[in-house]
């Protein structure tokens, strides 16, 4: 009997120890942390890498365990919302700001006054981005709200990021709500406080610059005009933070918009010289690596504007040719960044990582919670005595529930194979309407040939170049189209299952237009992602109204997106 005793306090201990294991202390997770941030480092990840998001989840474990250094949970929560913002992930930024402002709140007595000083200029300038963010995700309320946070956390400073907070106000007034009068009235304020403290700094030029923008807004193009000269000049000796030396970037900017406004006024008389200074900026072989292509495009669109001012078409045109080239090659370079970043992290890699992070989580759990169940199942067992007698009752009853069991698995196989069958026939189907449309598509490049063998010379050329366009459009659109849905088909598979459950008549090609439509994408870029008119889209919802069997007053997005 001793020996059983100590056999249980055994087992109980163990089941103690166990537990214990799984909860990490706060120098335990700030340790393991930065061993992550080690292997992100070596591993040389960004946050436009999808391999970073592994980490990202796992760092976002940690940190909500580390609970005696706040300056690293506040630069966590801070730096994300930051690069959710870069990504274009608004809510995301949103949520990870939000986070950063209540742990402050709930910290700061913990903060040194150093530190405090120093998150004074980081909660302003997270402020201007999350009231950025919320203006982009059009939550107007909320990012004027969280602006107002912003200059009444500044003012009592009047420094520089008190003027930035006014000039942030600003903007959203500007760019926002388009609201002139109002705008104007805090960017003079914040020029104010700005000039007045710290006249050299790039932001007053920054100021005059938006002030001079509402002023061309509002026809007063004097106004503007000498705002712009002003600009051009205090360029060439403004402070910024990025380098030493000269900002060409906002110097160029500033000499495009004061040729323009005095071109608009009618005075000609000192736009050459500044057109000759700008030149020679772009041409100091000391400043190359500072300088914008967009700058570069700009100096060019301005000065084929005062070719023709000037009455010389001629170079003017030679100019044109060159401007059209390098915008071209810009815009080729935008959209390959842009494509790049919407195909590393876009919002369905994201939800998708996310959610197998938490499926990874949950099974994990589960693994933990199972141990823990048969340790004390063996406990339990191991102090019953009439565990032998129950266990012949169980045994019988066991095997009454695995032949119902076997009898349901048989059922379900049964429906299962006759919901494949059906599935395969609506396959068969999409495959045919894939393949007349595929034959429309092929009978219009015949036609199309056909017109350019009997077309010659340029109109052959450019009949051939379109020619060439439509077919290396149609490979790269199957391409393109057959990944976006297996990302959908995979994305959506729950989903599809709900579908499967209610409306078992519904097509594969329509429980994706049902995945389309619940992750509100635009018609006609449904139309684009299904190669076919709008007005084919518009009958195949017809269709789908039909076999939902929805009446005329019930809005067909709506309803899907509340399945």
């Amino acid at each position: 009997m001793k020996r059983f005793k100590i056999f249980i306090i055994c087992i109980l201990c163990s089941a103690f120890i166990m537990h214990a294991q799984q909860k990490l202390s706060s120098k335990e997770a700030k340790v393991k942390y930065n061993e992550l941030k080690q292997v992100i480092k070596s591993k040389n990840l960004t946050f436009s890498d999808e391999d970073y998001w592994q980490y990202y989840f796992q760092l976002t474990d940690l940190i909500q365990k580390v609970t005696d250094d706040p300056v690293l949970v506040l630069e966590f929560y801070r730096n994300m919302g930051f690069n959710f913002r870069h990504l274009g992930l608004l809510k995301e930024s949103i949520n990870e700001y939000n986070r950063f402002f209540k742990f402050y709140k709930n910290n700061e007595q913990f903060l040194t006054d150093s530190q405090k000083s120093d998150f004074l200029y980081y909660r302003s300038g997270a402020y201007g981005y999350l009231a950025d963010v919320y203006a982009k995700a059009l939550y107007l309320d909320s990012a004027s709200i969280t602006h107002k946070k912003n200059i009444k956390l500044t003012e009592h400073h009047q420094d520089i990021r008190y003027a930035s907070a006014l000039n942030n106000y600003g903007l959203f007034f500007y760019w926002t709500k388009k609201e002139l009068d109002s705008a104007l009235i805090y960017f003079t304020k914040a020029y104010d406080v700005a000039n007045g403290a710290f006249p050299d700094d790039h932001l007053v030029g920054s100021i005059r610059d938006n002030i001079a923008d509402v002023h061309v807004e509002l026809g007063k193009l004097e106004s503007a005009n000498s705002l712009y000269q002003l600009n051009f000049e205090f360029y060439k000796n403004s402070k910024t933070d990025v380098y030493e030396g000269i900002d060409s970037r906002r110097l160029i900017s500033a000499g495009v918009q004061f040729i323009r406004t005095s071109i608009d006024l009618g005075q000609l008389d000192n736009i050459e010289s500044i057109l000759n200074q700008m030149q020679k900026i772009l041409k100091d072989t000391t400043l190359t690596k500072r300088h914008y292509p967009i700058s570069r495009l700009h100096y060019l669109q301005i000065k084929e504007r005062v070719l023709m001012a000037q009455n010389e078409p001629q170079k003017a045109y030679e100019i044109s040719k060159k401007v059209k080239q390098l915008s071209d090659s810009l815009t080729q370079i935008d959209n390959a960044n842009k494509n790049a970043i919407k195909n590393s992290i876009s919002e369905i890699t994201f939800q998708r990582l996310k959610s197998k992070h938490l499926i990874e989580k949950q099974q994990k759990e589960n693994q933990i919670k199972n141990q823990r169940l048969k340790l004390w199942i063996i406990t339990i067992s191991s102090i019953s005595i009439l565990g032998f007698i129950l266990s012949l009752f169980v045994r019988r009853k066991q095997q009454l529930i695995i032949a119902r069991n076997q009898q349901q698995i048989a059922v379900l196989q049964n429906e299962k194979l006759n919901s494949e069958i059906e599935s395969k026939q609506r396959d068969l189907s999409d495959f045919a309407i894939n393949l007349t449309q595929n034959q429309e598509w092929a009978r219009e490049l015949a036609e199309k040939l056909s017109q350019l063998k009997t077309t010659k010379g340029r109109e052959r050329k450019k009949l051939f170049e379109a020619f060439e366009k439509d077919v290396q459009n149609k490979i790269t659109f199957d391409v393109d189209t057959k990944a976006f849905y297996q990302k959908l088909d995979k994305l959506s598979d729950a989903f599809y299952s709900v579908l499967h459950a209610k409306y078992p008549n519904l097509s594969k090609t329509e429980k994706r237009l049902c995945s389309l439509i619940r992750l509100k994408i635009d018609s006609h870029e449904i139309a684009t992602l299904q190669n076919i008119t709008l007005s084919s889209l518009n009958t195949s919802r017809y269709r789908l109204r039909k076999k939902l069997k929805l009446s005329k007053d019930v809005d067909l997005d709506d309803f899907i997106q509340n399945l």
